[in-house]
């Protein structure tokens, strides 16, 4: 057995230490997104592999058995190639997800299926937007410049974001209440932009949002192939058929 990780989510750095607890081998590969990411348990690699044909070439030099798709819930063309790339090599596939937010009593959620339309969604007499994207979209916004943009970073911009009004807040997650709380209330937001990811190290936004009374602009996730997917660790070691507790399998 060896496992492939594709991560960059808090589930798959979990995963990454069960694995590497149970002294299963494995490969974890971030897409470097940011240009510090979080040392793993496990060898790293960085950066994109050139598509299908470049995954499926890694895939079978590594030797590797099982792949898991534990990359953010918007990382569409990485998931897309994965479920390609899986398929092509003959090899076991699951992704390891994250079960998307829903809204509760007291949200005032309007859901948008895409970036532009979030954009379109914003249409209107000038506020002081927080847009929690992250920074490959924030060209997008630039078509509505009426508007004051908090910009919720975890690097800060290689270049000035195109918005003619923006401030910028270099952060890393998992957030707490008081302090998205203090965010909101310091910057004065009057909306919240910010994509479906679900779990908990970002939850708290929405959670500020609903006791403010402040309305978001929800993008949904995009639509990806049928593919397995597991919603815990556990679930992904009992697919790798291995016990949730490392001390058993060592017999100890």
């Amino acid at each position: 057995m060896k496992v492939l990780i594709l991560g960059g989510t808090s589930e798959a750095s979990a995963l990454a230490r069960a694995l590497a607890e149970r002294s299963i081998p494995a490969l974890f590969s971030y897409a470097g997104r940011v240009s510090t990411p979080k040392p793993q348990p496990l060898p790293t690699r960085v950066g994109g592999f050139g598509g299908v044909e470049g995954l499926a070439a890694f895939l079978a030099d590594k030797r590797i058995t099982h792949l898991v798709d534990s990359t953010h819930p918007f990382a569409e063309r990485m998931s897309r190639n994965a479920v390609s790339a899986a398929q092509r090599s003959g090899i076991r596939f699951i992704a390891l997800t994250r079960p998307p937010w829903e809204p509760m009593a007291g949200d005032r959620w309007q859901r948008v299926a895409s970036v532009d339309a979030a954009v379109s969604a914003l249409a209107g007499p000038p506020q002081r937007v927080l847009l929690a994207i992250g920074r490959m979209h924030l060209a997008a916004f630039a078509a509505r410049p009426q508007h004051h943009y908090l910009l919720r970073l975890v690097d800060g911009p290689e270049a000035p974001p195109p918005l003619p009004r923006h401030s910028v807040t270099i952060d890393r997650g998992p957030f707490t209440l008081d302090g998205d709380l203090a965010l909101l209330r310091e910057h004065g937001v009057e909306r919240l932009v910010c994509k479906n990811s679900g779990g908990n190290g970002a939850v708290s936004k929405l959670t500020a949002a609903r006791q403010l009374g402040l309305p978001v602009v929800m993008i949904e996730r995009p639509a990806l192939p049928p593919r397995q997917e597991a919603h815990s660790v556990d679930a992904v070691l009992a697919w790798l058929g291995h016990n949730s507790d490392p001390d058993a399998e060592r017999g100890v």
